[in-house]
């Protein structure tokens, strides 16, 4: 399932990356300066272009499906998407180079400062960049985040009468605790690191999130395969561990009334999605006006229907949007990654220490 695959390759192939894309070469790529130019004069050179060609944007996917038929409608782009996953599409950005097929990708965070590094993409920053938050977007606009996702607990009400509300709670209870494969599931690692926040810990020490999850392995509680819409229908989940946007996605399409999504309030952990736009683009004004459509109260409004919430708090959303997400206020305690670095060394070595010190314990 889409849902699940992209953020489960969020940051695994962070550290690979530069193998899958190589050293680089001295090709120059597009000297084409999207930010000396004003919107006007972006919107008439993109549809002088006429099309926009994006990788890892499905229809499927955040609710992209409306966003594509609206920039379609509004300004006559023919559209086609390549499904693919965030390290693929910059290993295409750098394979293709001047050849390049792709106009638009949408990668996780930690893969936009590897993009720029690698010179792969053109800076835009948009008309809405005072909205977004500095971790989330580079100085020059390289990468932007469109929308984010929280680590969230989704739980059966009909398994569990007394929902809670925090991992304190969560570990107080009797509950079983479905965390998915943390070997390789990237929403699981995150939902380790939340666990960790807190407690204390942080990206670059994420021991009392595995300490965590030991003790509720130890108690036989602790389930590791991966929570799904299917396992949630079958009631095979009590409380499990998910993004926001999975959770709400997975309540929408099985009972609205049965599952209780909600942010844990003692902590939790917030991470996102960037638009880059393609150095080697055949149609950078097109993907320019593409990344301005995703962050206008339109394309956000798009997102939240899709349950990823949007980059931009003051963002007017329609009612379908604004009730398709959780109340801002379950958000308080959630906060960014601020060491990407230190958190993709934390990964790295997280399998064998999941693996010694939690995994020997499940059943």
């Amino acid at each position: 399932m889409r849902v699940q695959s992209r953020y489960s390759v969020l940051l695994a192939s962070a550290l690979s990356i530069a193998l899958l894309v190589g050293c680089g070469d001295s090709d120059s790529g597009s000297d084409v300066q999207l930010n000396d130019l004003s919107i006007a004069d972006i919107e008439t050179k993109a549809k002088e272009e006429g099309k926009i060609n994006s990788v890892g944007m499905p229809d499927a996917w955040a609710n992209w499906k409306e966003t594509w038929e609206e920039v379609s409608d509004k300004y006559g782009l023919n559209h086609v998407d390549t499904d693919m996953s965030s390290a693929e599409e910059l290993a295409k950005f750098e394979a293709e180079k001047d050849n390049a097929s792709a106009d638009l990708g949408d990668v996780g965070i930690a893969y936009g400062p590897i993009a720029e590094e690698k010179e792969l993409t053109h800076k835009y920053k948009t008309s809405y960049w005072d909205d977004i938050p500095d971790w989330a977007k580079d100085d020059d606009g390289d990468w932007i985040v469109g929308y984010t996702g929280s680590i969230a607990f989704i739980a059966d009400k009909n398994k569990v009468p007394n929902i809670p509300k925090s991992w304190k709670e969560l570990l107080e209870s009797n509950y079983t605790v479905t965390i998915g494969d943390a070997l390789t599931a990237n929403q699981a690692q995150f939902g380790i690191l939340a666990a960790a926040m807190a407690n204390g810990g942080d990206e670059s020490n994420i021991q009392p999130g595995i300490d965590y999850f030991a003790e509720l392995a130890k108690q036989k509680r602790l389930s590791v395969v991966d929570p799904t819409v299917a396992t949630l229908e079958k009631g095979e989940n009590e409380v499990a561990i998910v993004w926001d946007f999975n959770g709400l996605g997975y309540r929408s399409q099985i009972d609205e009334s049965r599952f209780d999504v909600t942010i844990p309030s003692d902590a939790s952990v917030v991470s996102g999605y960037a638009t880059i736009i393609n150095r080697y683009a055949k149609n950078p004004h097109a993907a320019a006006l593409v990344r301005e459509y995703i962050l206008s109260d339109e394309g956000q409004d798009n997102l939240a229907k899709g349950f990823a919430r949007p980059i931009r708090e003051n963002a007017k959303l329609s009612e379908e949007g604004s009730s398709s997400l959780l109340d801002a206020s379950l958000y308080t305690n959630v906060q960014p990654i601020e060491n990407y670095d230190a958190w993709s060394e934390t990964t790295a070595s997280l399998p064998s220490v999941w693996q010694e010190q939690v995994l020997v314990h499940v059943k």
